[in-house]
């Protein structure tokens, strides 16, 4: 996962950044919404920060890849989520960092790994 990028806006904005995020070749991650209910989908969460609200996040459209008996709905390679906060409109001039976490589980053709979480920083400055 890359760094996202830094977020700037006045009070009552609407912001966003894109995550960057790469799932290693021979691997994928399952869309979200996942293709079943039991499948752990890719999710980002947002730790409240005051100064932000977070908003919807734009997950990337999903390629479906046959495993097993199933047709699943996942990601690969190299794909950008869009964070999108609102500004809050008592939000404190100055700098400060969105803390969120990723929340994937990687499978290979034969395997599902435990799932993970991924720490986030969005930094920011309100304006």
């Amino acid at each position: 996962m890359g760094a996202p990028a830094k977020i700037s806006g006045a009070r009552n904005a609407s912001v966003q950044t894109r995550i960057p995020v790469a799932v290693d070749p021979g691997f994928h991650v399952n869309s979200n919404p996942a293709a079943a209910e039991y499948l752990i989908p890719l999710s980002v969460t947002w730790s409240a920060t005051g100064a932000l609200e977070a908003g919807k996040v734009t997950y990337p459209k999903a390629t479906k890849e046959k495993v097993g008996d199933d047709t699943l709905t996942v990601y690969t390679g190299s794909f950008d989520l869009i964070a999108n906060f609102k500004v809050s409109a008592n939000a404190p001039a100055g700098p400060g960092v969105a803390a969120g976490k990723l929340r994937y589980q990687a499978c290979n053709s034969n395997t599902c790994f435990p799932p993970k979480n991924v720490e986030i920083s969005v930094p920011y400055q309100i304006q």
